[in-house]
Formats: structure tokens, sequence, C-alpha cells
């Protein structure tokens, strides 16, 4: 196996092993009450949170799960398929542009960067690099990554999961814009002004 592929196999199985642990604590409120386990999931609350955007995460977790599964037991089973084996190898690339620029901004933001929506210690505005385009390209590589795991079985079940990601990615992107604005006030709307939310031309 690759380097790459190796490191995104680790990374998903450590996310869906985070996920779980979470919920076998009894949710995150039970799970981040104890810190060390906060820096082994880097899950900071840091010096202020949108707490009411924790939601979000459950409904990743329970969509990534049943992604994990259904995409390929309806391969199997022949249900929903579009035909092609270029369409999966359309998904390959996908799910593997995806997973780079869903890893790619974890490394841009370093301390910055947490599974919750939250202000850090310190915390200043990226701006530059592919920042300087879309102001969520972790979001943007999710559901590249989403949709090219579904498309890699060449099911329209995978891809049903994937417009499924959206609602609760929306959501996400509303309360860090929130966030973002009530901390950096005019600064955050300048730069809202010169740069796409998730797509440029889309969205």
């Amino acid at each position: 196996m690759s380097t790459f592929r190796l490191a995104l196999v680790e990374t998903v199985g450590v996310a869906v092993f985070i996920g779980l642990a979470i919920l076998g604590s009894g949710g995150f409120a039970a799970f981040s009450s104890r810190r060390p386990l906060v820096a082994l999931a880097n899950i900071s609350s840091g010096e202020r949170e949108d707490r009411g955007n924790r939601w979000v995460l459950t409904a990743f977790t329970v969509i990534g799960l049943l992604d994990a599964y259904l995409p390929a037991y309806a391969d199997r089973r022949g249900f929903w398929l579009i035909d092609g084996e270029t369409v999966r190898w359309l998904g390959v690339a996908l799910f593997a542009a995806g997973g780079l620029l869903r890893i790619w901004p974890v490394f841009v933001l370093g301390r910055r960067f947490s599974g919750l929506v939250a202000i850090q210690p310190g915390h200043e505005l990226v701006t530059t690099g592919i920042y300087g385009v879309v102001r969520h390209p972790s979001y943007l590589g999710l559901l590249i990554n989403t949709l090219g795991w579904g498309l890699a079985f060449r099911t329209g079940v995978g891809v049903l999961l994937a417009a499924l990601v959206v609602p609760p990615l929306v959501a996400r992107i509303d309360a860090e814009e929130r966030l973002l604005g009530s901390e950096f006030g005019a600064e955050y709307e300048a730069y809202r002004k010169r740069t796409w939310r998730l797509a440029p031309g889309i969205y």
C-alpha cells in the first residue's frame, strides 16, 4: 500500500474511532469534559465556542458510518448502480483529491484547527493561499471526498449520502462565519466580500 493510501486509511480510521469513542462516552459533553481526551481528538472549545452547533458532528458521524457500509453493499447487490468502470475511476480521483483538500487546511491552520466551531487562543485569520479564494476549503474537500467514495462504488446510494452531508455542512459554515464575524468584525467582513464561501462561482 502506498504512503498516501496508508495515510488516508489511517485518517478515516481515526475519525471513526474517535466518533465511536464519543458515542461510547455518552456524547460530546461527557467526552469533552476530560481535557486529555479533548487533546486526543483535537476538539478544543478554545476561548469561545458555538456550542449550539455540536449536533452537526453527530450528523457527520452517523452519515459517515452509513457511508462506510451502504455504497459497498449496494454495489455488491447491484442496487441503483451507475454503469461504467469510468465512473469508478472518477470516484477514486475525486476521493483522493477531496481527501487532500480536507487534510491540507489542518496543517495550514495548525493549533487553530478544531473539530468544534471555536475561537482558539491567539486566533488569527488566514487569508492567503487557498484561503484567498475560498473560505472553507476543508468542507469543500469533505464534499468531494464523500461524493468520490460513492462514485467509486458506482451507486446512487453513495451520491445520495453525499447530498445528505450538505445541510449539516451549511449549518456548520453558517455557525463558523457568525463566530468569526463577531470575533474579527470588519476584517472578516472584508475577507468575505473578496472570497467564495465554498467553491468559486458556485457558493
